[in-house]
């Protein structure tokens, strides 16, 4: 039993380190400590949201696992500094999410709506420089769609 949980914990760090552990911290915030704000500007006006900024390895591969429910105009930011093939999972993820990637402007270049809780299928987003989670729905209800863009100080236009 102890093994498992061992490989399980080590197949997680693995898996961050690959995607996200060479990525540079960018974000002077700690993720959990203070909330940010981040917004969306699509063809219905501006979306204002508060996130939290995972700018260590650690809290990329951590995220948004174990958490059972997070506010509708809450998020994630993962901040990679330069644009790289991105790929992300929802191991240990109860809460449905939305996924956005963005280039390093704060252009919108792809969405995975909807995503699948728990599940180890890796989500393939393209290059990107960051990543935005929000709650499943949210990137719909607010009309975002990739050729969007982010405000927020980790892009510059």
């Amino acid at each position: 039993m102890r093994f498992r949980r061992w490989a399980a914990a080590w197949s997680a760090a693995f898996f961050a380190s690959v995607f996200f552990g060479a990525m540079p911290a960018t974000s002077p915030a700690r993720a959990g400590e203070a909330l940010e704000r981040l917004e969306f500007v699509t063809e219905s006006g501006p979306h204002v949201f508060r996130v939290e900024v995972a700018d260590t390895p650690e809290q990329r591969s951590k995220g948004l696992m174990f958490r059972r429910s997070m506010p509708q105009d809450q998020g994630m930011l993962f901040n990679f500094s330069e644009e790289t093939p991105v790929m992300m999972w929802m191991k240990n993820t109860y809460i449905p999410l939305d996924m956005v990637f963005l280039s390093r402007k704060g252009v919108v270049t792809n969405i995975a709506a909807d995503t699948t809780p728990m599940s180890e299928a890796v989500i393939y987003g393209g290059r990107a420089s960051a990543v935005i989670e929000l709650n499943a729905g949210v990137a719909k209800n607010i009309g975002l769609k990739p050729g969007d863009t982010v405000r927020h100080p980790s892009f510059k236009p």
